[in-house]
């Protein structure tokens, strides 16, 4: 359990600074100079990939558990440090956050650009509207810095700070730059007062995300405080520090009463699981990525809510073990509800996002089940399924964004025939469609089948309903594709032009991941699977064996 602080470079800090010294750059940008903002933020998401890939090939996956460390002090009177450090699934995550920013920035080129009507003459004498170009990519970047160091922080406190900061971008980032298409229920009203009223749906979407995940997290505060006077008690002095922790857990020197474990345990949880989201924590999820632009709806699902799954693994499981496999039946059943829930609510929806964001509560319900199976083939799938849908996800909603885009409607009625008219943009849709529902030979089937093996070699009952799950995402996902792409074509649609250069930069290197990790996922199992196992040994749990009796040679084969 022990790390070496990092004495050169400080690359961890490095890698989440980087973006952050973006958004500034980005947003002290002209007004007019929009364009420039954009390739500014652009570069600044690159950097921070090349230093994501940096701390990926420099990871040993059979090295210490905690590597690239830093440590510094920060509130020294209350036993804050400023220490990083990461593990297989840490790398992971940051390399998928580090990956989609820069595509996620891509496909908002023009989401923010000024409204119709709002620009007159040259860029000199231009009006911009309320939707400030530089704001929209700056906001993104702080978000990839907060998400960044999140995954980083091995001191609680430091990791509560951007859990809850992250909220404030992404509050903006929805209520202020809000989907331009007109929602489900005002596809069809009269312009003025549709746009009055989509203006009030992304403000409902946008109080609802924050009001959510305040109250989680101010539940996870005062966790957060209760386990720093529970260490100040046992230990002589407060710490925040989780590795220390584990430690005098493992060493006796901290002795959790039973009770007061639950209810740390209970805090943290809350938090983590409204943020992944789990039912029946999830309402905020479908307003929040219906009302948001494509890009920033595949920040929220494929980036932010990532950390709630993380922070599962990382902070729950290795601080309260104990409470961690009394609260494991009541959690497997919540996920369970999840699986199927979202599922069956996806298949039902008539707008696009929506649905796609319901198939994303389906999706984490898969990532939670495997995380409280505690078995290696579970928890590896969950690590493996944080990672693949994000991908996944992000192909196929930004897809679903270049499609919306050019009609204009979020309404999975509004289209028809698409295929006909452009079809490498149908063509595209349906294979992140297919990754949705966990294809053979796709990214996330990977995932998805080791969940379900970890799963149902500890919990038979729990994994065979699970697979309804499968069943619901192959019908919600061929409907979708039929209802929209094929038919006869619809006038609205019949113009339609394909996926142009841009937009094929955005899609093309994601649709190659999936088949890459699809037919060959061991990179990436590699470098999880020794975290995952440390996870298990400190929760000590092992894998069931196998119920059968072992093959005895026989007096005559002797």
């Amino acid at each position: 359990m022990s790390q070496v602080v990092n004495a050169g470079f400080p690359l961890l800090t490095a890698t989440a600074a980087v973006p952050a010294l973006g958004a500034v750059a980005t947003a002290a940008v002209p007004a007019a100079r929009r364009t420039a903002a954009k390739w500014l933020a652009l570069a600044f998401s690159l950097a921070t990939l090349a230093l994501a890939l940096v701390v990926l090939v420099r990871f040993e996956p059979g090295g210490e558990q905690y590597q690239m460390a830093e440590s510094h002090a920060w509130i020294a009177d209350f036993g804050v440090r400023y220490e990083l450090g990461v593990d297989g699934i840490a790398v992971a995550l940051i390399a998928l956050t580090a990956l989609l920013i820069p595509f996620i920035i891509l496909a908002g080129w023009h989401d923010a650009d000024p409204l119709a009507g709002s620009d007159s003459g040259s860029d000199a004498g231009r009006s911009y509207s309320w939707r400030p170009t530089q704001g929209f990519f700056a906001l993104i970047l702080m978000v990839e810095a907060m998400v960044v160091i999140s995954f980083e922080a091995t001191d609680v406190f430091l990791f509560y700070v951007f859990f809850e900061a992250m909220l404030i971008p992404m509050y903006f980032l929805i209520g202020g730059f809000g989907d331009r298409a007109a929602p489900a229920q005002f596809a069809a009203g009269a312009a003025g007062g549709g746009d009055e009223a989509a203006a009030t749906q992304r403000s409902y979407a946008a109080v609802k995300f924050l009001l959510y995940n305040l109250a989680g997290g101010l539940i996870m505060l005062a966790a957060v405080i209760g386990l720093y006077a529970v260490t100040a008690d046992d230990l002589g002095q407060g710490t925040f520090s989780l590795q220390q922790i584990v430690q005098a857990r493992a060493s006796g020197d901290l002795d959790l009463a039973t009770g007061t474990e639950r209810l740390l345990f209970l805090g943290f949880f809350f938090a983590f699981a409204v943020k992944a989201p789990l039912w029946p924590l999830h309402t905020w999820l479908p307003n929040a990525m219906g009302e948001s632009t494509a890009p920033v709806a595949v920040l929220i699902t494929a980036v932010v809510d990532k950390v709630g799954t993380f922070a599962m693994l990382r902070f729950c499981l290795q601080l309260f073990p104990e409470a961690s496999k009394w609260a494991t039946p009541a959690i497997l059943v919540l996920s369970l509800i999840s699986i199927v829930y979202g599922a069956l609510l996806a298949v039902g929806q008539r707008d696009i996002k929506r649905l796609v964001a319901y198939a994303s509560i389906s999706h984490f319900g898969f990532i939670i089940l495997g995380i409280f199976a505690m078995t290696t083939q579970g928890q590896g799938g969950a690590t493996l399924y944080m990672v693949n849908h994000g991908i996944s996800t992000a192909a196929l909603m930004l897809v679903a964004g270049f499609l919306i885009s050019r009609r204009g409607s979020r309404l999975i009625a509004d289209y028809g025939g698409v295929q006909k008219v452009a079809p490498v943009l149908a063509g595209t849709f349906l294979i992140g469609g297919l990754a949705t529902l966990s294809l053979p030979g796709l990214a996330p089937f990977v995932s998805e089948f080791l969940v379900l093996v970890g799963t149902f070699s500890r919990y038979p009952v729990i994994g065979i309903i699970a697979t309804f799950g499968i069943v619901l995402a192959a019908l919600y996902v061929l409907v979708l594709y039929q209802r929209t792409m094929t038919g006869p074509v619809k006038d609205e649609v019949r113009h339609m032009p394909d996926l142009r250069i841009r937009e094929l930069v955005v899609v093309a290197p994601l649709i190659a991941l999936l088949l890459f990790l699809g037919v060959y996922p061991k990179p990436l199992t590699d470098i999880v699977n020794p975290a995952v196992d440390h996870t298990l040994s400190v929760v000590d749990r092992h894998d069931p064996k196998p119920d059968v009796e072992p093959v005895r040679e026989t007096e005559a084969a002797k």
